[in-house]
């Protein structure tokens, strides 16, 4: 539809968020390496960064001697997926993407709203997730 290879990234990417969640959801983190046709290299790291209650002092006061693996207190860092689509659709502007957000969102919506088939990897992780 006249979009660049950027923008058919973030809407696939938003895409498999919905479809593929336990896999690739927007709580996690990006890394995108954006090759130019002219040879030009673009780097865009996305991840969150720590949360400011995040210290070794605080979990000690907690009673932690060590990050746990469940609960509020295991989560450190802040997720950056979707600032990283955002800092990518960027870089795609300044290369010539024109695509608005709404029609690369669109496939994402629509699996929200009529649903998709549930893989078999998705189906084994419901119970550890529960």
């Amino acid at each position: 539809e006249g979009g660049n290879a950027i923008e058919a990234m973030v809407a696939m990417a938003a895409t498999i968020a919905v479809v593929y969640p336990h896999m690739n959801a927007i709580g996690g983190d990006g890394f995108w390496l954006v090759h130019e046709p002219g040879g030009k290299v673009h780097a865009i790291e996305a991840c969150g960064p720590a949360g400011a209650l995040a210290t070794i002092e605080r979990y000690r006061e907690k009673g932690h001697d060590s990050i746990p693996s469940r609960g509020a207190d295991a989560a450190v860092t802040v997720a950056g997926a979707v600032g990283g689509w955002q800092a990518a659709l960027e870089l795609a502007k300044a290369l010539g993407g024109k695509m608005p957000v709404r029609d690369l969102l669109a496939d994402a919506i629509t699996h929200c709203d009529a649903g998709y088939a549930v893989s078999d990897s998705e189906l084994r992780t419901w119970p550890q997730e529960a």
